[in-house]
């Protein structure tokens, strides 16, 4: 046989899972269809930008990340913990006042910030706060939007800032994700500061891969995995390959078709990165817009950034980075360059004539859907052989991934060794 286990991805799941396998005495074979490893935590390099593949940020406070992830050695380069908020007056900030005391008193004029609303929010938010997982799967779940609806928050804080920034984090504008799933995803904003490697994002795959005995193969596409009894087939574009296990890590809609599960739905986005000659804002926050009549965003941009404020090496010298994100379930699917320009004219509040496109990533499988009920320990096991793995079968999140990923590889290291030496 060529492995004790093949791990088919070389996504953030995969990685993880030949990393616990290795470490657990294995020998392991990684296959990867593309070019280079990191499945969807992809970074280009684009005229001395670094451009990631969507907008992706690296939370060190998601647990999987403090267990796995040397983060120092990323040298990541942190966002601020807040949010910019453009409306028809101006702009306002509303920053963490742990982290950013001297913008409290901003935050509080805001008008975004009302002690009911607050208080509402607070009291929904506390048992994941104060319990990491426990309270998220022990409560009733249910959609993001009836959970605040029935908490009370509904006022310009859930309007006009909470439901703009979490579509940008979900990919997802519907308001029926679980709120559940939320409620973590809020735990770990309120306890870290997220940012960007100093050599984008892909560097985080790959000072996974760099950990291996084996370099991941790839460009080698897997076109089938049979189960063949004792053991497994995995073919490929370059022949056969035989292993005692496999571990299924590819996207969620090729791990459906190569192993017969019903793919997840996928929620999608699309990222614009511009290339200024001066910075539109001087600040390290997202920047939300909540002009629209009702408040919230006026046009298809639900989120823009100067990421060269927060992370410096993702431009060159004497040039800056502007992203902006519009999500493809929304109106924002089918904005084009104009569209987008309008809205980044309008939300900095400065002409963006000069600025050139420099990339454009339309990702329709972004981050797969998490209805309620939160469901973040799914089964792995497909076959006597196989498993899968990867963050549809646990939560939609770089932590969901890498959990998925090391849960596989010990299911599958416990089965290898046999009930005597457990």
């Amino acid at each position: 046989m060529d492995a004790d286990v093949i791990v088919i991805g070389a996504g953030l799941a995969g990685l993880q899972a030949a990393r616990t396998l290795q470490e657990e005495g294995l020998t392991v074979t990684v296959l990867e269809g593309a070019g280079e490893v990191g499945g969807r935590v992809r970074t280009d390099r684009v005229d001395g930008f670094l451009v990631d593949r969507g907008f992706q940020i690296l939370n060190p406070a998601y647990p999987a990340v403090r267990d796995f992830i040397d983060v120092p050695a990323l040298r990541l380069q942190r966002f601020g913990v807040g949010v910019v908020v453009r409306n028809g007056r101006g702009l306002t900030t509303l920053a963490h006042p742990l982290r950013h005391p001297r913008l409290l008193p901003e935050t509080l004029r805001s008008g975004y910030v009302t002690p009911g609303e607050v208080f509402a929010l607070a009291r929904w938010l506390a048992p994941t706060l104060i319990r990491e997982t426990a309270s998220s799967r022990a409560t009733d779940d249910m959609t993001l939007a009836a959970a605040l609806d029935a908490a009370g928050v509904t006022g310009p804080l859930r309007r006009n800032v909470l439901d703009t920034f979490l579509s940008g984090v979900l990919a997802d504008a519907s308001g029926t994700t679980s709120a559940n799933f939320v409620r973590l995803l809020l735990r770990a904003f309120a306890f870290g500061a997220p940012g960007l490697p100093a050599q984008g994002m892909q560097a985080l795959p790959e000072q996974m891969a760099a950990q291996l005995n084996r370099a991941p193969l790839t460009e080698l596409r897997v076109t089938t995995v049979r189960d063949t009894g004792g053991g497994v087939e995995v073919e490929t574009d370059a022949g056969v390959m035989g292993g005692r296990m496999a571990v299924v890590a590819a996207g969620p809609v090729e791990a459906a078709e190569l192993t017969g599960m019903t793919a997840p739905a996928m929620n999608g986005l699309t990222t614009w990165w511009f290339s200024a000659p001066e910075s539109p804002l001087g600040q390290k926050f997202l920047l939300l817009d909540a002009s629209g009549p009702a408040g919230g965003p006026a046009g298809p941009v639900v989120h823009a950034a100067v990421v060269s404020e927060a992370a410096p090496s993702y431009a060159p010298a004497g040039r800056h980075l502007v992203e902006a994100t519009t999500l493809l379930d929304s109106k924002g699917g089918g904005a084009d360059e104009a569209a987008v320009r309008r809205d980044l004219e309008r939300m900095y509040g400065t002409s963006v004539t000069v600025w050139e496109l420099i990339a454009r990533h339309e990702i329709p499988r972004t981050l797969p859907a998490q209805p309620p009920p939160l469901i973040d320990r799914r089964t792995q096991r497909v076959g006597d052989h196989v498993f899968v793995a990867g963050d549809h079968r646990d939560t939609a999140s770089i932590n969901g991934a890498l959990t998925s990923g090391d849960r596989a590889a010990r299911a599958v290291a416990g089965l290898l060794r046999g009930p005597n030496q457990a």
